[in-house]
């Protein structure tokens, strides 16, 4: 394994219907690479919610930090590391980056839904749940039958104020970020995340991978993250 000395630590952020364990491609990679490594649990509660518990696990961490999130979890980075000089560098995995104002909700909306995306309502408690094979279908249509098995039965709801609630001033107006935009995508559109990558202004790597790549493309996810973080060290 190569030293950690002098490289920052790289914390990964969840998407929606996720948990910290759909990083397990990506993290031991990073590690060999000589990273630290953490995967932020977030409540997926409301976007507020979770930007507070990742500020929480930022400040555990010391020195420099690359904050990576994928699809959802895109916001919540982006509200996270705002005004917080230990954070390098944003990247933003098929994610999701607000603009001051901007719900996750409106961004969802900015295109029509791809044919295979599934339709979503918020039950009793307002979570939103996936419906039988929506990760095979839709969210890691690449990933093996057994994995998307595993991610549906595994799946943690989503309230639905984690679309609706609105974003602070975006950590992306001040710090460097990288995109991947997956090409592929059936939930958020290749074009939505075009728009939101060249708002940002940030280095763009467009694949032609699913909107889970962290599972069917980890290598690069990997690569994308050790840019950024030569980049900003």
């Amino acid at each position: 394994m190569t030293s950690t000395a002098n490289k920052p630590t790289i914390i990964l952020t969840h998407a929606a219907w996720a948990d910290g364990s759909s990083w397990s491609k990506v993290i031991l990679p990073l590690q060999a690479a000589g990273f630290n490594v953490y995967a932020a649990q977030i409540p997926l509660t409301g976007l507020h919610a979770d930007i507070a518990a990742l500020k929480q696990l930022l400040a555990r961490v010391s020195g420099p930090v690359i904050l990576v999130g994928h699809s959802y979890a895109g916001a919540v980075i982006t509200a996270a590391a705002s005004g917080n000089p230990t954070v390098g560098a944003l990247v933003y995995i098929a994610g999701m980056a607000p603009d001051e104002g901007e719900s996750v909700g409106t961004l969802f909306h900015r295109a029509a839904p791809h044919a295979q995306a599934p339709a979503l309502s918020p039950d009793a408690d307002g979570l939103l749940w996936l419906p039988p094979d929506a990760f095979a279908n839709a969210v890691a249509p690449d990933s093996s039958v057994e994995e998307t098995a595993v991610m549906q039965a595994a799946q943690k709801p989503i309230a639905i104020a984690c679309l609706g609630e609105t974003m602070g001033i975006p950590a992306w107006r001040e710090k460097p970020s990288w995109f991947l935009i997956a090409g592929k995508d059936r939930m958020i559109s290749p074009d939505t995340q075009r728009f939101m990558a060249e708002r940002a202004k940030s280095r763009i790597r467009a694949l032609e991978v699913d909107h889970t790549p962290i599972s069917s493309a980890p290598h690069a996810v990997v690569d994308i993250i050790v840019e950024a973080a030569k980049a900003t060290s």
